[in-house]
């Protein structure tokens, strides 16, 4: 059976920043934000390395991760947790970099460092609290785009 739902593909295509957490060598975690997040087919995540010495470092040595993805405005995603691959050549590397290109999205060639492929093994829903007190998707949403409209207004008026 597949680990990603077509529920799961669409929120990762619609969001893609994925929040990547990995395992330093002292055993404490690293977080980094990275914009490339996609569903690869049934089973994978994938994400690019533009700047991520750390993350790729981590990952060479513990292939643990858990990836999180949220839609920022209704408060609900998923985290996947997996054993990533990190792949810095060859033709997976040159496949998924084509399929950045593809995007449009980036130059891929000139700033893809490697790629991750990442293995989903396990994936949970993340869902705000705000549920848990009978609010409804709409009203969510509303709440969060008053909040960023109130930061983009607030932005406009200082600059």
């Amino acid at each position: 059976m597949a680990a990603l739902t077509k529920e799961m593909k669409r929120v990762v295509r619609e969001q893609r920043l994925g929040f990547v957490a990995t395992v330093c060598p002292d055993g404490t975690p690293n977080l980094s934000p990275k914009g490339t997040t996609s569903v690869w087919d049934d089973d994978h995540l994938v994400f690019a390395d533009i700047r991520s010495p750390r993350t790729i470092a981590n990952l060479k040595q513990n292939p643990a991760i858990e990836i999180n993805v949220v839609d920022w405005f209704i408060r609900k995603g998923y985290r996947f947790k997996g054993v990533a691959t990190v792949i810095e050549s060859g033709p997976l590397f040159s496949e998924v970099v084509s399929f950045y290109e593809q995007q449009g999205s980036l130059d891929a060639p000139r700033i893809i460092k490697a790629v991750v492929m990442v293995e989903v093994q396990r994936a949970l829903a993340v869902i705000s609290p705000a549920y848990d007190r009978g609010a409804t998707e709409e009203q969510v949403r509303g709440r969060w785009e008053e909040h960023y409209q109130k930061i983009r207004l607030t932005t406009a008026i200082t600059s």
